[in-house]
């Protein structure tokens, strides 16, 4: 049934490889490319759905500057690399929410974690689900919290390159099960992240200790380890973002080879 699966997955997702092959072709240039500031302070619905501004305690002021500059870094990296390939990079908007956000996807709860919305090409963020990542998943640090955005602007990677619409019709047309091609999406956007991280050590903005973190936190939102902690056991067959160990080794791929074209996760056999 496995081998099955994957080679439905192969033939389904067979134009991954090539897309991401013409659109983020070897980057490098110019690092000066400007565009409006796409990270926007929520104001925020809460309960009420009345907006008003977060103010936030000082920690969570410093959360956001950091969140910031992650979203212009990253988002600049992936421009130079469209750039490059002769193709047009529209920018995501990072939107920081508290308990509740109306978005294009429909109204979600902080409940949900991190999400990118394909459809108003939006990351959203509860700044609660960092305190969480470090207090109760064990995975502290800044380049923690890099990692968990990196990897969000990864699905808005996927989503300007043709690879979202791809799986969503494979979905449709049930010619794949969900649950696979959903852990390979995944996969992906984690590799993607790899591959920018890559860069900010070759730039120096990281260093040995930031990459540690950045692995540490890809393991620790494992659908196992997450799985584990909520309900005691494991049901690998509910799982749809890949275990601790897989989440590990595709960002890793991506920080060693800083390629996108090393994130292939649609035709890899060994997932």
């Amino acid at each position: 049934m496995w081998i099955r699966s994957r080679l439905l997955i192969a033939a389904v997702v067979a134009a991954v490889a090539v897309a991401l092959a013409l659109a983020l072709a070897a980057g490098g240039g110019d690092r000066g490319f400007s565009y409006s500031d796409p990270f926007v302070r929520f104001p925020s619905g809460g309960r009420s759905g009345s907006a008003r501004e977060v103010e936030g305690a000082p920690e969570e002021r410093r959360l956001a500057e950091r969140l910031r500059f992650v979203t212009a870094d990253a988002q600049t990296f992936w421009a130079q690399r469209f750039e490059r390939a002769g193709r047009p990079y529209a920018p995501a908007r990072v939107v920081v929410f508290e308990e509740l956000v109306s978005t294009a996807c429909g109204t979600a709860s902080a409940v949900v974690g991190p999400f990118y919305c394909a459809l108003d090409q939006t990351v959203y963020l509860d700044l609660d689900f960092f305190r969480q990542l470090a207090v109760e998943f064990h995975a502290p640090g800044d380049f923690a919290q890099a990692y968990v955005l990196a990897h969000e602007l990864g699905h808005h990677v996927q989503n300007l390159t043709g690879i979202v619409e791809q799986v969503q019709r494979a979905v449709a047309q049930k010619r794949a099960p969900f649950r696979l091609l959903s852990i390979r999406q995944e996969l992906q956007a984690d590799c993607l992240a790899g591959v920018w991280a890559h860069s900010t050590y070759e730039r120096g903005i990281a260093d040995n200790g930031d990459l540690d973190e950045a692995l540490r936190a890809a393991a620790a939102v494992g659908d196992d380890r997450i799985q584990k902690r909520l309900k005691g056991r494991l049901d690998p067959e509910t799982w749809t973002h890949g275990s601790a160990a897989q989440r590990r080794h595709w960002l890793l791929r991506g920080l060693l080879n800083g390629d996108p074209n090393a994130c292939d996760t649609f035709s890899d056999a060994r997932l």
